[in-house]
């Protein structure tokens, strides 16, 4: 891709020349430069696609006319018109960088970003690492907000009349045995108070012991 930019800003000439865009100044002598943008992400992924075994023999599928979905243009691998990206981390991560991370793409959510990005790549768990990548982005995490439905009001449980009216009640098991054969501790807790009663009794009782 060759595009012509013409730009007073520094600041966008050092973020486009990180993107790996070679920059061309006709003159040295005036203010404004002439950008002359070529992607090589292109001919990395045409490259990749020659390394990757699997890519490799789906191009011979193509050429035999025995796959569906995918086709060469230019001698680059695509499905559905949109370029196959070779199973390579480094490369699939440098993409999710630039379309997240970039201060030309402004740290879009996950849903935005797979849209974005699926219009002209596509690669197996595409959706999945582009979820993955934007739940691990810090500057997501610190700053966007969660859009979730509001718990509503508080529900206060009501308060006892007299006491020991309402108790709550728990058990606590696995004790040593002591010399009547208690191994166990009935705790009871009176809601009103909070005043509790420890009963030592056996494992083995039953509910009406």
């Amino acid at each position: 891709m060759i595009a012509s930019v013409v730009t007073t800003s520094l600041h966008l000439l050092k973020e486009l020349e990180k993107l790996q865009n070679e920059i061309v100044l006709p003159s040295q002598q005036i203010h404004l430069a002439a950008l002359q943008i070529t992607s090589s992400i292109v001919e990395r992924i045409k490259e990749g696609q020659q390394d990757d075994l699997e890519l490799r023999k789906t191009i011979k599928k193509v050429e035999e006319g025995s796959v569906q979905d995918f086709t060469i243009k230019d001698g680059i691998l695509k499905f559905r018109n949109r370029l196959r990206v070779p199973n390579h981390p480094e490369m699939k991560k440098e993409l999710l960088k630039e379309s997240h991370d970039s201060v030309l793409t402004t740290h879009p959510g996950s849903t935005k970003m797979y849209q974005d990005l699926k219009s002209h790549y596509w690669w197996s768990g595409m959706k999945k690492d582009i979820a993955d990548y934007v739940a691990r982005c810090l500057t997501c995490l610190k700053v966007k907000a969660e859009y979730q439905k509001l718990g509503g009001l508080l529900q206060p449980l009501p308060i006892p009349v007299w006491k020991w009216d309402h108790i709550t009640m728990d058990f606590v098991v696995g004790m040593p045995r002591t010399q009547r054969h208690h191994d166990a501790i009935w705790v009871m807790v009176d809601q009103l108070f909070k005043s509790a009663h420890f009963l030592a009794i056996k494992t083995i009782f039953n509910a009406e012991q």
